[in-house]
């Protein structure tokens, strides 16, 4: 079961790094981050956390923990997916006064704002990187970390 070990560290690490390419839009690019962008970066905090403690588990709890960033990285590509969704019919808003006022109020938003904070519009189109718009970006990066973890599980079962 070591070898597991390494791996979701792995997606921790690429989930702590994908936070940062966050921040550097944010701050560095001026793309401010709406609502469901926020609760992407929640969903990625939550399965670098979740992935941190598999590793430092032993085999009951690694499962245990690996199960959670599963459900976490389906949650942020559920949430991904709606943003498409959203960017797709501009109509549609994502509910930006009750959502955002709520996210904004959670005490991660008050202790740290420039991660956790929503402030921008999830219609705001921004120019593509590498051809993928950002929640494109995070729909593929949730589903390959639910691939890999879902691998380490049925691995673990041999």
């Amino acid at each position: 079961m070591t070898s597991s070990k390494p791996v979701l560290l792995l997606v921790a690490a690429a989930s702590v790094a994908l936070l940062g390419a966050g921040l550097y839009l944010q701050l560095v690019e001026k793309m401010l981050p709406c609502p469901l962008c926020v609760l992407q970066r929640y969903a990625f905090a939550v399965l670098a956390i979740c992935c941190i403690l598999g590793a430092l588990m032993r085999s009951g709890g690694q499962a245990v923990a690996t199960g959670l960033g599963i459900v976490s990285a389906l949650t942020g590509a559920g949430i991904a997916g709606w943003h498409l969704w959203i960017k797709a019919h501009p109509t549609v808003s994502c509910g930006i006064d009750p959502l955002e006022t709520s996210l904004n109020t959670i005490p991660t938003a008050r202790l740290f704002p420039v991660l956790f904070q929503a402030d921008g519009l999830c219609t705001t189109e921004y120019p593509p990187i590498l051809g993928l718009s950002i929640p494109q970006w995070s729909l593929l990066w949730f589903v390959v970390f639910t691939i890999v973890l879902a691998a380490v599980l049925v691995r673990r079962r041999r």
